[in-house]
């Protein structure tokens, strides 16, 4: 089978090192790729937003699977596009794709199907806006309905905090079109997780829980950014709370999205707040998330392939996947002046040296090769990920690992995996 794999960062690189490994894959391509894709595929300089372009490399290229990683070409139609020249893909269609594309979408289908959420406004012009904050008060959350690169979503601790994030959003167009209208909702209380599952537009197959650091600083303080380290699994998700969530928030959705006519297929991320009251989604994400995909990916067992063709095909009924006992932790190296304007092409060394730590792998997310060299060429830039038998054991090789690269420009938090680390101590 020849798979092509549509994407550029670190969440693509753990997806083709984890495809690459399946007998059923013949040749993978990759489109654009990154150096340390190159390393498991043969990468085209096809940008993932080049909807025309990606679907001509398929037909050219005689490609039997699509594997769509980044949201921006499933809002934009590319399963519908790879779908109408006959080529099978894995990801949801345009219409599918609006849980992450518009969040006022997605908190309209949570409604209307009693699907547990936080309260709510979805508004087109500032001003209405304020008049909710004003009637709400604060602590309360903006968000940008459509895509944002996982920067779109403000936590405001006073009104007038709200209102600045109203005026960036809205007047200043700090996110461009994506901030045509804005979400206001309820501060939700609890513990952030990521759950995924995969839909074949009727049967869910829940895959593991993680846990994202969305916050830039160390002790989850500064601006959110695109996530700065993930691990899996995460305490707060255990086998009781797994049958809530799957109960409670994934089968309504699931069943819901059918009955809109918009039926579901490929993975569904949904973000959850888990307080004393229970699960509450904070949003749905029409993809695997990153980092979480690369602690998903070096947990797995089995053969990933199967379980994208079974999803596109509509045939989990019967399918299962097994996963390794381990902890998968990975912390991401971010170039300065990240999550604002990262300096780029600075250069990037001892990764052969980080890659040999125990249990480590290291997958690039934002980097290029200028002449042999690597270089910085984004915010996020490396995906620093391990396993180990306790977080704590896969927190410790992961900041070994990173310990070994040399990159003066780049940073990362230093607490990733902190509140289960806590948990283990107590």
């Amino acid at each position: 089978m020849r798979v092509l794999v549509v994407g550029g960062g670190g969440r693509e690189h753990a997806l083709c090192w984890k495809i690459k490994a399946s007998p059923l894959c013949d040749a993978l391509l990759c489109a654009p790729g990154n150096p340390g894709i190159a390393e498991v595929a043969t990468c085209v300089p096809v940008g993932a937003e080049d909807i025309d372009g990606l679907v001509k490399l398929a037909q050219d290229e005689r490609i039997d699977f699509v594997v769509v990683g980044p949201e921006a070409p499933l809002v934009a139609g590319l399963v519908d596009r790879l779908s109408a020249a006959g080529i099978k893909s894995f990801g949801p269609t345009k219409t599918a794709a609006q849980l992450e594309g518009s969040k006022g979408f997605t908190k309209d289908l949570l409604a209307k199907y009693n699907i547990p959420t936080g309260a709510y406004g979805r508004f087109k012009d500032a001003a209405s806006a304020k008049k909710f904050i004003a009637e709400k008060g604060a602590p309360i959350v903006v968000k940008a309905d459509g895509l944002a690169a996982g920067k779109g979503v403000i936590l405001c601790q006073t009104v007038n905090e709200a209102n600045d994030a109203i005026d960036s959003i809205m007047t200043a167009r700090a996110f461009g079109a994506a901030g045509n209208e804005v979400v206001v909702e309820e501060f939700l209380y609890g513990e952030e997780a990521s759950f995924f599952v995969l839909v074949d537009g009727k049967t869910a197959l829940p895959l593991a829980a993680a846990q994202d650091h969305k916050a830039v600083g160390d002790g989850d303080t500064g601006p959110n950014t695109g996530g700065m380290g993930a691990y899996s699994p995460t305490p707060v998700v255990d086998a009781a709370m797994h049958a809530r969530i799957m109960r409670e928030i994934v089968a309504p959705t699931v069943d819901g999205m059918a009955k809109e006519g918009t039926p579901f297929k490929g993975v569904l991320f949904v973000g959850l707040m888990i307080g004393e009251d229970g699960p509450k989604v904070i949003e749905f994400n029409a993809r695997f998330g990153d980092p979480e995909c690369e602690v998903l990916m070096m947990r797995l067992k089995s053969d990933l392939l199967p379980a994208l063709i079974a999803t596109a095909d509509g045939q989990l009924s019967n399918f299962d996947l097994r996963w390794h006992d381990q902890v998968a932790l990975t912390v991401i190296m971010a170039a300065e002046g990240y999550p604002g304007t990262p300096r780029k092409g600075t250069v990037i060394a001892g990764l052969n040296d980080a890659a040999k730590i125990e249990g480590a792998m290291i997958f690039h997310a934002g980097t290029k090769d200028d002449g042999g060299k690597i270089v910085a060429n984004g915010g996020r830039v490396l995906a620093v990920t391990a396993v180990g038998k306790t977080v704590r054991e896969a927190q410790t090789r992961a900041y070994q690992a990173v310990d070994k690269v040399k990159w003066p420009e780049g940073f990362c938090r230093r607490d990733i995996g902190w509140r289960a680390v806590a948990r283990e101590k107590a």
